[in-house]
This record gives C-alpha cells, sequence and structure tokens, in this order.
C-alpha cells in the first residue's frame, strides 16, 4: 500500500486551565474575559467553554470514540502490553507472541487474574482476566473485576520506540489502510484514552480531522513500506527494480521525491526499520541461507 498524509487534531483541555480563562473576566458575567463585549464571538467562546467545564456530564464531543469495552457493567481496568522498558506498546501479528507477552505482563502486575478469553480486532489481540481485589481496595466494588489487556498488531500499529512520557517528537507507524482523515482521527481518540496523565480529569473541546489522503510514493517499483524516518522525510521499503531479487530503497517524501537504492546485493532484503534516532537500518536478509 502507498503511505498517505493527513492531518488530525484533538483539542484538549485540562479544568484548571480552562477554570482560569473562563473566570478570568471582571464581572460582566461567566466566561467574559476582560476586554471582550458581552455578546462578542470571544465571550460565546469563553461561554462554550465554560458550560462544558463545569458540566458534569461532558467529557467529549459527540462522535468521539467509545471503546467497545465501554458497556462493561462491572469496574474494569483496560491497558495495553508494553516493553520492558515501559516506554513504547508492544506490537506483533503473532497469536502466540501476544499471548506470551500478556502472560508476562499478568505475572509482574500488582494485582493478578486468571484467564478467561481473547479477542481479535483489526486493531489488537486482547486478553481478559478476572482480577482479585480485597473489598476494600480503591473504590472497586467488587471482590472480582475484569481486566482487559491489550498489544498492538504491527499490520495496524508500530509503535516501537516510542517514549510514551513526551508530547513531540515520533509517535510510531499508524498501518491500517486506507489510511484517511476519519481513520487518524478515530486513532488519535483510541490513544487518549491510554494518555500518561488521567484522562478523566480532562474534558476534549473539539476532535476532528481534515484534508484528503495524498498519495505521496509514486514509483511503481517501490514496494510496502516498512519505516519512516523520525523527521518524517524519508519511506524505507522493499524495492524491486528488477522484478526478481528484493533490495531496499529509500524514498523522498519530501522535494523531488526520488528513490534511491539503499543496499543492492545477490540476496533478498526486505522489512527495513530505521532506528528511533535516526542513525541505524535493521533489515531481513537471505544471506545467511536462514
Amino acid at each position: 500500500m502507498r503511505p498517505t498524509a493527513v492531518k488530525t487534531w484533538l483539542k484538549c483541555l485540562a479544568p484548571a486551565a480552562i477554570a482560569a480563562t473562563a473566570c478570568s473576566g471582571s464581572g460582566t458575567g461567566p466566561g467574559t474575559a476582560a476586554g471582550d463585549a458581552p455578546g462578542s464571538a470571544a465571550a460565546a467562546d469563553d461561554l462554550r467553554v465554560a458550560e462544558r467545564l463545569y458540566d458534569p456530564g461532558y467529557s467529549a464531543p459527540a462522535g468521539f470514540y467509545v471503546d467497545a469495552r465501554a458497556t462493561t457493567e462491572r469496574s474494569y481496568t483496560i491497558h495495553h502490553v508494553l516493553d520492558p522498558s515501559n516506554s513504547f506498546e508492544r506490537c506483533t501479528d503473532d497469536y502466540a507472541v501476544a499471548r506470551a507477552w500478556e502472560a508476562e505482563d499478568n505475572a509482574a502486575r500488582q494485582v493478578q487474574g486468571y484467564y478467561v478469553e481473547s479477542a481479535d480486532t483489526e486493531r489488537y489481540f486482547e486478553f481478559a482476566r478476572e482480577l482479585s481485589y480485597d473489598s476494600d481496595v480503591g473504590n472497586i466494588d467488587d471482590i472480582t473485576s475484569p481486566g482487559f489487556a491489550r498489544v498492538f498488531k504491527c499490520s495496524n500499529t508500530n509503535r516501537d520506540g516510542v517514549d510514551r512520557n513526551v508530547l513531540d517528537g515520533y509517535a510510531g507507524t499508524l498501518n491500517a489502510r486506507p489510511l484517511a482523515p476519519e481513520k487518524v482521527r478515530e486513532f488519535t481518540e483510541y490513544l487518549w484514552q491510554f494518555a500518561f496523565f488521567p484522562a478523566s480529569r480532562r474534558k476534549v473541546l473539539d476532535s476532528y480531522g481534515t484534508g484528503t489522503a495524498e498519495q505521496l510514493i509514486t514509483d511503481e517499483l517501490f514496494g510496502s513500506v516498512t519505516s519512516i524516518s523520525p523527521d518524517g522525510e524519508l519511506a524505507f521499503g522493499s524495492l524491486n527494480p528488477s522484478g526478481t531479487d528484493n533490495d531496499i530503497g529509500i524514498f523522498e517524501l519530501q522535494g523531488e521525491r526520488s528513490t534511491t537504492v539503499f543496499l543492492k546485493t545477490s540476496f533478498d532484503e526486505g522489512n527495513p526499520v530505521i532506528s528511533p534516532d535516526g542513525r541505524w537500518v535493521a533489515y531481513l536478509s537471505t544471506e545467511s541461507g536462514r
């Protein structure tokens, strides 16, 4: 599939910050900032923010992503299995590998549970366990509560190398196809519930995606893209100029958008993945005969 470019925004507001803005008026009414005439567009916008801030039943705009487990009647938890450094969510397309990672994750958690069932979606593998709690722990009323652990499918989402503790920088690769604004928006909203800060303490004012899908790679000899450089300027993938052996190519996503042969031998090479710092490229090869 050819990569496409779209844009998405998730406009999020923290209650404390909103309150400071919404209540910064000089006595002219809720949400009216100093210098804004009552009835002005700015005042109306401030009032809208204030109304949503103080509405206990509001958390996100209509149409915002709702998790498949939201209808669970009992208290429950959802999390993604992380790498050993707890920096990013793991991914694999192999169910057995995902199951093994989840078992390791369960064994290392403070509250463990016994395996109940698994589910398989386009985005992830999910493993359900019945967790055992003391009756007086936190706000959990039930002695047991379901816990859902997920492992991304790399064919859909690859977050390898991401640092979840920073707001900017490399965020991984969304491999879901076709890639369109609504797809990116949905995934952004999905990740919202796993943000490093408590999503329950934030309110989303707006979430929207704009633009149309743009084909970035036009070279027909360039095969599937398996990695994007951290700066977003280069795409790494399989190149098949001879029609027989696979090589590794680089496609410029900016400027002339030309293709360059990165590695060419008498063997097959493929699946190149660039390191998060942009200095190394790992790839598969048949050179060893295995």
